[in-house]
């Protein structure tokens, strides 16, 4: 019987750390030193893994962010265009439709909820590549150049995207500016980066998948993990240590990290029982059982609505944008409610990524009320809430919008009262429209031809 191979000291221990610091002779110390880096499962297999994984991935957040934006109708009236210096990245931008009611909803659920469920693949994806961020000297060509720069793009566009998303979601807004406009050209700044980072590793992807194939790798437990040969991608360690792991292990790491992310956040999305599983969610827990108990994103008192102007003397103001056109109208809620009503079951989804189940809707149709306002064939319509401030005080909406038979001034809502936190005394409710343009605490209606 062979006898087992002694375990290094402390001492030995010692030796090893200390010569990975030096590094070989002729290399730079650290980090900086390519057999810094020993894990011997880095290398162009796994790194290509991941980042196929991570591009499939990360375009369909990327797409359904450029359709998030679109949802806002940028393009109808500067109040609604959080960006206005775009020029000509907003060139796919169109009139966002009403139906199917759920557009918003699921498009909106589906980029949040992917890019967090991303971020266990990003950080193994950024594992994978972390030599290349040490390479010394940092420039050797110009090809080396502008490998550096798709990189620099890519990593600091996906990591800026990506913090700044979860910020968002949980509503801690410490920007320098505003995070729709940060957050759309950031996307493009990454977009750009990962175009030209793809164009230069195409082949080495191509390649790697093509020597090892995809499945025979996966099959190695960690007892017969070697190294990759060596090639022109350096990610291969000149000095692998033991493996600790396997490169399905990592894999598997990382997926059950994804599982557990999409286990606690996909149900502010999708509602229902799986509500209670969205631990990571802001508002999306289950509130109650009564009509007006479903999620809230801002209540009265935080964006300073007082009791005096939601009171008997309130009244909404329904006219013509222009100065010129007749004199607004000015109805009690009594009157509104004196009105014929219509119910509509919409839900409300927000750029966090949150939505409430399917609420049941009852006012006067805004086509009426353009009507009221002597104008049969609306352009749009300026809506202006009580609020004192905030970007989404105000919002405009599109012929379409206003035409649907489903778009209300709501009054109530599950057979009850609209309650205060939910824009009482009447608030607006569009199919499909992102949650800040179904303006709260409705002031007035101004309607275009």
């Amino acid at each position: 019987m062979a006898d087992k191979k002694p375990r290094p000291g402390r001492s030995a221990l010692a030796r090893r750390a200390a010569g990975a610091l030096r590094g070989h002779p002729g290399e730079m110390p650290g980090p900086f030193g390519r057999s810094f880096w020993r894990s011997p499962i880095r290398g162009p297999w796994l790194t290509s893994v991941l980042g196929l994984i991570l591009l499939a991935g990360v375009s369909v957040v990327f797409v359904t962010g450029l359709l998030s934006y679109a949802a806002y109708n940028p393009d109808l009236d500067r109040i609604n265009d959080t960006t206005h210096g775009k020029g000509l990245l907003g060139f796919y931008l169109f009139s966002w439709p009403t139906h199917p009611v759920w557009l918003y909803r699921v498009n909106q659920g589906l980029h949040v909820t992917l890019g967090l469920v991303l971020i266990p693949i990003l950080l193994a994806k950024l594992w994978s590549v972390l030599p290349k961020l040490f390479e010394w000297p940092p420039l050797r060509s110009p090809a080396h150049a502008l490998e550096r720069l798709s990189l620099l793009l890519l990593v600091g566009g996906v990591m800026f995207e990506f913090v700044t998303g979860i910020l968002n979601i949980q509503q801690y807004y410490k920007f320098p500016g505003s995070f729709y406009t940060l957050h759309f050209y950031g996307a493009w700044v990454f977009v750009a980066g990962l175009v030209v980072h793809v164009g230069l590793k195409s082949r080495t992807v191509i390649r790697s998948l093509r020597t090892h194939g995809l499945v025979r790798m996966l099959r190695d437990d960690t007892a017969h993990t070697r190294p990759e040969p060596p090639d022109s991608s350096e990610l291969v360690s000149p000095a692998p240590a033991e493996p600790t792991i396997s490169r399905r292990g990592v894999l598997a790491l990382a997926g059950t990290g994804s599982l557990l992310l999409l286990a606690v956040t996909a149900g502010q999305s999708l509602g229902g029982a799986l509500r209670r599983t969205a631990l990571l969610a802001p508002h999306g827990q289950d509130l109650g059982n009564g009509p007006n108990d479903f999620q809230i994103n801002q209540t009265a008192a935080e964006v300073g609505i007082r009791a005096e102007q939601t009171g008997a003397g309130w009244r909404l103001s329904v006219g013509h944008v222009l100065p010129a056109g007749p004199a607004p109208i000015r109805l009690s809620r009594a009157e509104l409610l004196a009105m014929e009503q219509h119910t509509a079951h919409l839900p409300i989804a927000c750029v966090e990524g949150w939505s409430t189940d399917y609420q049941a809707w009852t006012g006067v149709r805004l086509r009426d009320l353009a009507r009221l306002a002597g104008i049969s064939h609306p352009a749009s319509v300026l809506v202006d809430s009580l609020e004192g401030g905030g970007t989404f005080r105000h919002a405009v909406l599109s012929a379409g919008q206003i035409m649907n038979p489903d778009s209300l001034l709501a009054l109530r809502v599950n057979g009850a009262e609209l309650s205060l936190d939910h824009g009482y005394p009447a608030r607006v409710i569009v199919p499909a429209n992102p949650g800040v343009h179904n303006t709260k605490w409705v002031a007035s209606l101004n309607f275009a031809t």
